[in-house]
């Protein structure tokens, strides 16, 4: 794929919400539809700044500047610069690599686990249950509201900025390290080391099923099921899909159950979740892919309870996004960031272990 035809801030979408579905995704980067204007016949030629000023609320010039200098102002399916002279019967699209805020993101004084921070970017521990961006139902008590907070006294950085903010994504259930980006140089270069696959990103997952083999590879498309709205698919053959690969290692074998670690070459929707079923090992707890159902192991009672006290003390897929490295945009040096698995899955994790140590001693 020739660079030329990256947008500047290109990034990844990765294991986003299935309800936050991208509209389309263009040179391996998600953008969601923001308003669309079809200009009228009569209308005279002006800079698209101006025009967009009058039909677009709540907005200002500058805004609408800083969307046309982050490639998300298109006309008839083509980015074009704020001084564009609108023309009639021009399409005109506002495209943003996020979904479309419904409200005024309000600042809220929710606990970040920062793991690192300076002039550029951000790293964050976000915890499990914590939304991401804000919408379907989810207007607040996000971690975009919570950056709106850290960073409100902060004149450089704009939460609504295209140009700057969140490079890649974790769904609302899995927890694990993000990296916001606090320019817009920023945002270009982790941009584009995501599109590159040139970053670093390591999962522990709690999974169904003893591995048989230590290291594996799956590899298969991956789009949304032809049979679940609700859920993304494997497609081994075809073109349907996106193109997608994971490593994983078995860290522990426990009794019907496996510690894995999974290590992503590319970053789709539920990526993790989605292989791990595909080759017979759902993610422990994941409702969505059938993990929260008793898929390994005897059929007592007992077992029965067991199993229910687990989903207790994890209420939540077993996922955890532990790693993360990329290549500094202002340095140029490498920064590796690990985080410790949190609470729920070590008590999981203790339990199984527990569980497989009294039955096989």
């Amino acid at each position: 794929m020739d660079n030329e035809f990256i947008p500047e801030n290109a990034n990844i979408a990765e294991d986003i919400d299935f309800e936050m579905q991208p509209d389309f995704t263009e040179n391996g980067r998600d953008l969601w539809e923001h308003h669309h204007i079809e200009v009228d016949k009569g209308q005279v030629l002006l800079r698209i700044d101006k025009y967009l000023v009058t039909r677009i609320p709540n907005t200002s010039r500058n805004r609408i500047q800083q969307a046309a200098e982050a490639e998300c102002i298109r006309v008839n399916g083509r980015p074009v610069k704020s001084n564009y002279r609108v023309k009639p019967g021009d399409d005109i699209r506002i495209v943003m690599d996020r979904p479309r805020y419904e409200n005024e993101i309000i600042p809220e004084d929710i606990p970040l686990d920062i793991v690192y921070e300076d002039d550029d970017l951000l790293v964050v521990n976000k915890p499990a249950g914590l939304v991401v961006h804000p919408g379907h139902g989810n207007y607040s008590g996000t971690l975009v509201n919570a950056l709106a907070y850290h960073f409100k006294d902060n004149p450089d950085y704009d939460v609504s900025d295209p140009r700057m903010g969140l490079v890649h994504r974790i769904d609302k259930d899995t927890s694990g390290l993000l990296v916001i980006a606090k320019t817009p140089q920023a945002k270009t270069s982790l941009g584009l080391q995501f599109f590159n696959k040139t970053t670093k990103r390591q999962y522990v997952a709690v999974v169904w099923g003893e591995m048989k083999d230590a290291d594996g590879t799956v590899e298969g498309n991956i789009g949304r099921s032809l049979k679940d709205r609700l859920q993304m698919a494997v497609f081994p053959e075809g073109d349907q899909g996106k193109h997608a690969v994971t490593h994983y290692h078995t860290l522990e074998n426990l009794t019907h159950v496996a510690v894995v670690r999974c290590q992503l070459e590319t970053g789709r929707t539920h990526q993790i979740r989605v292989h791990m079923k595909y080759i017979g090992h759902p993610l422990f707890n994941d409702a969505r892919y059938g993990g929260d159902k008793v898929l390994r192991g005897n059929t007592s009672a007992k077992y029965a309870q067991f199993i229910q006290n687990c989903f207790k003390i994890c209420p939540r897929q077993a996922l955890h996004a532990k790693t993360l490295g990329f290549v500094h945009p202002t340095t140029h040096q490498e920064m590796n960031f690990d985080s410790e698995i949190p609470a729920d899955m070590t008590n999981l994790i203790n339990k199984w272990r527990e569980y497989s140590n009294a039955i096989n001693p």
